[in-house]
C-alpha cells in the first residue's frame, strides 16, 4: 500500500556529516550510498513545499563524548570543522531547517530532540507526521524516532535511506526491529507517493 506524502508531513535528515562517512573520523562504511536516496526523498518533499529538516552533531572541542574526555568516541563533528560539514554531495535546499545538537561540553545527545528546538519548530508548522534518514541506524536514528514516538508524531523509518555501523553484524536490523515495534512505520522510496 502507498504512502501519500500529505500536509503535516517533514522529512528528517539525521546526522548526513563528514565525519559519519567513509573518510571521516566516525565513519558508518556504507554511509556514502544513502546520499542519492535521501537525494530523492529531498526533491519529492521540496516539490511539495514539504518542510525538510537536517540535524548534525555540532560539538565543542571538549566534547563528553570524545575519548580524551573519557567518552566511548573518537573526535567527531566539531563545530565549524569539515567533519561537521554536510557533504557536498547532499543536496540540502537552502529553506532546510539545521538543528545542532550536543552543542555544549558537559551533554551528549544522540535524538534530534534532545536539548533542540526541533519539537517546538514542528509544532509551530503544524507538522504530524516525520519520516526519518540518516546515519547511524542503531544510534541517533534510532533515538530521533524513539522521541518522535513519546512525542506522539506518527513516525516513518526511510528503510533505504538509512545506515548502521553495525559494530554488531544485526544491530541495524535489530534497530529498525525495535523501531517497529513501538509504532514505526517502515517505508522506502517506490512506497511513497
Amino acid at each position: 500500500m502507498k504512502t501519500r506524502l500529505q500536509s503535516g508531513d517533514a522529512l528528517i535528515i539525521v546526522d548526513m556529516q563528514n565525519d559519519f562517512l567513509p573518510g571521516g573520523s566516525l565513519p558508518v562504511t556504507a554511509g556514502k550510498k544513502i546520499i542519492p536516496v535521501i537525494n530523492q526523498y529531498i526533491v519529492n518533499f521540496q516539490s511539495r513545499g514539504l518542510p525538510i529538516v537536517a540535524t548534525r552533531d555540532w560539538h565543542p572541542e571538549n566534547h563528553c563524548s570524545f575519548e580524551s574526555n573519557g567518552g566511548p568516541w573518537p573526535s567527531h563533528c566539531v563545530a565549524h570543522t569539515e567533519g561537521a560539514a554536510f557533504p557536498a554531495a547532499l543536496e540540502l535546499p537552502d529553506n532546510a531547517t539545521i538543528i545542532s545538537k550536543a552543542t555544549t561540553q558537559e551533554k551528549d545527545a544522540y535524538s534530534a530532540f534532545s536539548g533542540t528546538q526541533l519539537n517546538e519548530m514542528l509544532q509551530s508548522r503544524n507538522i504530524k507526521r516525520l519520516f526519518v534518514s540518516g546515519l547511524a541506524t542503531e544510534y541517533c536514528v534510532l533515538s530521533t524516532v524513539e522521541d518522535a514516538i513519546r512525542l506522539h508524531y506518527k513516525t516513518f523509518i526511510l528503510t533505504d535511506a538509512v545506515c548502521a555501523i553495525n559494530q554488531q553484524p544485526d544491530d541495524g536490523r535489530n534497530a529498525l526491529l525495535k523501531m517497529q515495534r513501538i509504532g514505526v512505520v517502515p517505508v522506502n522510496h517506490e512506497e511513497i507517493e
